[in-house]
């Protein structure tokens, strides 16, 4: 007997495995642990495409008693709540726009041609947790910046109704009945994959049959989903007194679609419909609809020093950073339990640059929320950066993982203290 297998074989029988992380996507995981029977905790990572112009956010004073920057005023009330970090980065993340494919995942060069990316950390969380919550995880904005374990860019969701659907709005019987079709399908797929697999088992190498046995663990972890899929198919969605929301299809008004966003995502976690969010802000190829802005967004991030378009920029940034505000507030006035949302909920706002002009350095991060000792400027050295995918251990430990590695990591981040467990 011949020991060849054809490579479409292989690739049909890795399609599957590759595909597998997918699944959360398509399907929401279901948790059989009662509600409250252990305090959720959630982590949210928004990232702004154009990052901000970093004079009008970052202090320049170091520790507790820093300066309030212009972007920082409106969120004066939050100082308690947010720790402000500067003089991070990950080290070979290169490429300008396109290294927000690695912002949360830390794999190097990512515009070079033959960039591998690797799992973003909102996804190495959901395969731990996502089957708490009816969503494994949430994906907004116009472009994902979630990645798979295979290093697949997930796409993000820009519309909020199709979110909302997926959480609120209960489906006819027969779209129900069709769904746990869907499901049963997928089950069986996957059963008649492991069967091929096991034979093909007999025909490899040693080395390859570690890999296949690899393989057979994703089938095992991906059945788990399906079967808890099953059962919260079974489950009624929680109710809530909101009118499901109208898509805001015009990108210039960056600013209603951001709101639309966070309205969204306090619903799910006051619902506690996922722990696991990313959104990416983008609308950058527009002229904001706001007072006093006329020029193009992209062309305000690339400004030149030139005070018109800075004062333009500013006007942009300010309004971004104020609905941000007012969102944390809000996770700070709901309560859940003898706590609040936000001392739950891990919050994250940053991007893949110091500003529009390309550098991949000293990266601008505000963190708030998850119950640490904030109040501060954490700052880093702005020449030799600090790694920040430190804090991204800091962030999975504090949901509950066993991790004490991550892309360039070296430890958790110094001087971001927890206050309780």
């Amino acid at each position: 007997m011949s020991r060849y297998i054809p490579r479409r074989t292989l690739l049909r029988g890795a399609g599957v495995a590759i595909g597998l992380p997918a699944l959360d996507c398509m399907i929401p995981a279901f948790s059989a642990e009662p509600r409250g029977s252990q305090e959720p905790r959630r982590m949210i990572a928004i990232n702004m495409e154009l990052s901000f112009h970093p004079p009008n956010l970052m202090p320049v004073k170091v520790g507790s008693d820093y300066e309030t920057t212009p972007y920082l005023e409106p969120l004066k009330d939050l100082r308690d709540n947010l720790t402000v970090i500067s003089g991070t980065s990950h080290p070979d993340v290169d490429g300008g726009h396109a290294a927000s494919k690695s912002w949360l995942t830390g794999a190097p060069h990512p515009g070079a041609a033959n960039f591998k990316n690797s799992i973003s950390i909102d996804q190495l969380a959901a395969r731990e947790i996502g089957l708490q919550t009816r969503l494994a995880y949430m994906a907004l904005g116009g472009d994902g910046i979630s990645v798979s374990a295979n290093g697949v860019k997930i796409p993000g969701i820009p519309w909020p109704s199709y979110y909302f659907r997926k959480m609120f709005i209960e489906g006819t019987a027969q779209e129900q009945a069709g769904q746990m079709e869907r499901l049963r399908e997928g089950r069986s797929v996957l059963d008649q994959v492991q069967e091929a697999s096991r034979r093909m088992r007999t025909r490899v190498s040693a080395r390859d049959r570690e890999k296949l046995d690899d393989f057979f663990a994703a089938v095992r972890e991906a059945e788990q989903q399906l079967q808890k899929s099953e059962q919260w198919q079974k489950q009624p969605k929680p109710v809530v007194d909101v009118a499901p929301p109208n898509d805001i299809r015009d990108q210039s008004r960056l600013i209603e679609r951001a709101v639309q966003m966070y309205d969204l995502m306090v619903l799910a976690i006051q619902t506690d419909s996922t722990r696991l969010m990313t959104y990416a802000i983008g609308d950058s190829s527009n002229v904001p609809l706001l007072p006093g802005v006329s020029m193009n967004y992209h062309d305000l991030s690339h400004h030149g020093q030139d005070p018109e378009k800075l004062r333009q920029l500013a006007t942009v940034e300010s309004e971004h950073i104020r609905v941000f505000g007012n969102f944390i507030r809000r996770l700070k006035e709901i309560r859940e339990d003898e706590s609040c949302l936000l001392d739950r909920t891990m919050v994250m706002l940053g991007s893949h640059m110091h500003s529009g002009g390309h550098n991949n350095r000293n990266l601008p991060i505000l963190f708030a929320g998850g119950r640490f000792k904030h109040g501060q400027h954490l700052a880093f050295d702005a020449d030799n950066n600090y790694p920040l995918a430190n804090l991204y251990v800091t962030m999975l430990q504090r949901l509950g993982l066993e991790v004490e590695t991550f892309a360039s990591s070296t430890g958790t981040m110094r001087g971001l203290e927890p206050l309780s467990v």
